[in-house]
Parts: structure tokens; C-alpha cells; sequence
């Protein structure tokens, strides 16, 4: 056997969703420049669930369903207030309230493939529900309800705000989602491969794909760029800082990729949508310092900003507290994962790796009075 560490290269299965090929991301063959210039999030969820872009009538019967199972059960809203709020992170809310969902959901362990394709349909969209009820119930607002006239993009920040949300957000928040939806075999979905692949339900897939995102190497990392962007706090700081960060060998969080050498193509359109917004808020100096970091590492490294660097300042601009921007990774993310699921039903064989031992040799059992 050949031992690889963090399994770097390994081609662990097959699969017709999404693929990196020569630093070109794309979705069943759609390039994801294209995607994120025209496509709307429901459109992507389609292709990615269907392997096809919807036509008019399949688009509509989407968000149709979508929209009809996007509120959450009392049950839900009620659990979330027995939660010490000053205490939890709203990934481990969402790990936590995906996995409640599953005890509500009277078809959760049926295993028919059409079942488990509206059981997707809810999990989708109910999971942006979960982020914005949690994040007003733990200010001690109440939850607001979704609407049934607005995409997942405008409802989101519906949801968050109470306020009808501008175009140039529902753009900005579109992009981000569609940006996010799949990338492959990352690490959640990867472990949500594994999970029903022992054919687990649903629920138990995309709760352990939370529990991979939630990770700073993973779906935290944009939360730790916006952290270390307020500890530069003016444009004039951010030399010192990054200099020194550096000089210390210090991780600089928003750089470098796994599978991308000529830098991740997701990160220039949030870079744009990151100009147009800090400047529509009065706020550029995010925007500015931003690039500032990026051209020192860069100089130093060749380490290109991925899709985390710039979508902090984005969701900043937006408004959005620190903490939700990994839950809204999810809320992108969960469309990918639900694909790779139902692709895994579909094709099953239980992921069983090998591992190199590099224990003691043989050892003799020794009672425990002779031990010393």
C-alpha cells in the first residue's frame, strides 16, 4: 500500500457534479465564470441535483417546493432558545438543528431514491430558515418567517433583517451562493460521501458534513479573514501586520488552495462584488485593505487569495455578523452535498480506506501485577 497524507491526489471515486480540471472549476460542465454571471442559486441547485439546467416549468416547480418547506417546525424555534446563546457558535446551532430536523421528518429513514429527493428539497430550504431564526432569536428578536415571493438570495437577507433587501445584495448574496454550491470531494462533502455510504440517512450525511465545515482549515476560514481584517483595522496597519505575521511564519487565513495552482477561480468575482459594495456602504477601506494584503502575501508567496479572502468583506458589507459567515457556507454548500448524497445512493459501495500501522511490533500480553 502507499501511504498518502490527507489522501492528496487520491482519486477516491467518480462522479458527473462538479470538476477541477487545469484550475477551471466547473458544474456538470458549466464553467463556473459563467455560472456566477448568469445563473440564479436555484438554477445551480437544479443542475447540480439534476445534471441538467432547468427549463422554465422545472425552474418554477423548484422554487415552488422550495418555498412551500422553507419554515422551520416550532419544535426547532423552541429548541434554539434552550440554547446558552453567549456560548454557541451558530455552526454547532445548525449541526444541531439539522440533526433535530431528522426526528420531525416522518420519511427520514426511507431509503426510496424519490423520497430522499424531497427530503433534499427540504433540507435546502429549510437551511437558510435555521441560520437567520438562530441569528435573531439569540438577540433576543423573533424569528421572521420566510416569504414566498423572494429567491433564496433575497430571502436570506429578508430573513436576517426584516428589511427588503437592495439589488445590488441579492446580487452579491446570489454570487456568493452560487460560488459556493460544490467543489468537488472537499472535506464535508467527502465525509458526507462516507457517512451514507454506510447507507445512513440524509439528516446524518449533511449533520457530518457541518461538523467538516465547521473547521477553520475548511468552511471557517472567511470568519478568520474578517477577524484578522478588524485587527488590521486601517489600510496603513495592514504592511506591519502581514509583515510580521510572516516573519513569525505565522498561516495567513484566505490564501492557497489544495487543488489550485494559478489561484482559485471563484475568488476574482467576490473580489468585484467586495469593491462595488464596501464603496456602495462608505466602507472601501475593507475592500482597500483587502487588496493591500493580498499584494504583500503575493509578493512574498505564491500563495493567491481562494473564495474565503474575499467573501468576508462581502458578507461584512451585507451586514452580517462575523460568526454566520461559515453557516452561510453551509446554506451554499448543503446544495452540493445533498447532490453527492443522492449520487452516492445511487451508485453505493461503503468507503473503507486502509491505514499505514505504524505501531510497536508484536507485543506479549502481561498481567497487570507483573506490570511495571
Amino acid at each position: 500500500m502507499t501511504t498518502t497524507k490527507g489522501l492528496e491526489g487520491i482519486v477516491a471515486t467518480t462522479s458527473a457534479i462538479s470538476s477541477i480540471i487545469d484550475d477551471t472549476l466547473t458544474y456538470v460542465g458549466y464553467n463556473i465564470d459563467d455560472l456566477a454571471n448568469h445563473a440564479s442559486f436555484e438554477e445551480v441547485i437544479y443542475l447540480l441535483w439534476h445534471q441538467k439546467l432547468p427549463n422554465k416549468e422545472e425552474l418554477a416547480s423548484l422554487k415552488k417546493e422550495l418555498a412551500e418547506n422553507a419554515a422551520l417546525p416550532d419544535e426547532v424555534i423552541n429548541h434554539f432558545k434552550t440554547y446558552p446563546i453567549d456560548k454557541v457558535h451558530p455552526m454547532a446551532a445548525l449541526r444541531t438543528a439539522v440533526s433535530l430536523l431528522g426526528l420531525y421528518d416522518a420519511e427520514a429513514d426511507n431509503m426510496d431514491p424519490e423520497v430522499n429527493y424531497h427530503k433534499a428539497v427540504r433540507l435546502q430550504a429549510k437551511m437558510p430558515t435555521i441560520v437567520t431564526a438562530f441569528s435573531r432569536i439569540r438577540k433576543g428578536l423573533d424569528p421572521i418567517a420566510p416569504r414566498t415571493d423572494l429567491g433564496m438570495a433575497a430571502n436570506f437577507l429578508y430573513m436576517l433583517t426584516g428589511e427588503e433587501p437592495t439589488e445590488v445584495a441579492i446580487e452579491a448574496f446570489n454570487k456568493a451562493l452560487v460560488l459556493h454550491a460544490d467543489h468537488e470531494l472537499n472535506a464535508s462533502t467527502f465525509t458526507a460521501r462516507v457517512c451514507v455510504a454506510t447507507l445512513s440517512d440524509v439528516y446524518s450525511g449533511v449533520t457530518a458534513a457541518i461538523g467538516a465545515l465547521k473547521g477553520p482549515l475548511h468552511g471557517g476560514a472567511n470568519e478568520a479573514v474578517m477577524k484578522m481584517l478588524s485587527e488590521i483595522g486601517e489600510v496603513e496597519n495592514a504592511e506591519s501586520y502581514i509583515r510580521e505575521k510572516l516573519a513569525n511564519k505565522e498561516k495567513i487565513m484566505g490564501f492557497g488552495h489544495r487543488v489550485y495552482r494559478q489561484g482559485d477561480p471563484r475568488a476574482k468575482h467576490l473580489r468585484e462584488m467586495s469593491e462595488k459594495l464596501t464603496h456602495l456602504t462608505g466602507q472601501p477601506k475593507w475592500y482597500e485593505m483587502s487588496v493591500k494584503v493580498e499584494e504583500i502575501v503575493t509578493s512574498e508567496k505564491p500563495l493567491p487569495p481562494n473564495v474565503d479572502f474575499y467573501s468576508a468583506s462581502v458578507y461584512h458589507s451585507l451586514g452580517i455578523d462575523h460568526d454566520l459567515f461559515t453557516p452561510i457556507f453551509a446554506v451554499s454548500r448543503v446544495s452540493g452535498w445533498l447532490a453527492h448524497i443522492l449520487e452516492q445512493y445511487s451508485n453505493n459501495r461503503l468507503i473503507r480506506p486502509r491505514a499505514d500501522y505504524t505501531g510497536p511490533g508484536k507485543q506479549d500480553y502481561v498481567p497487570i501485577e507483573k506490570r511495571s
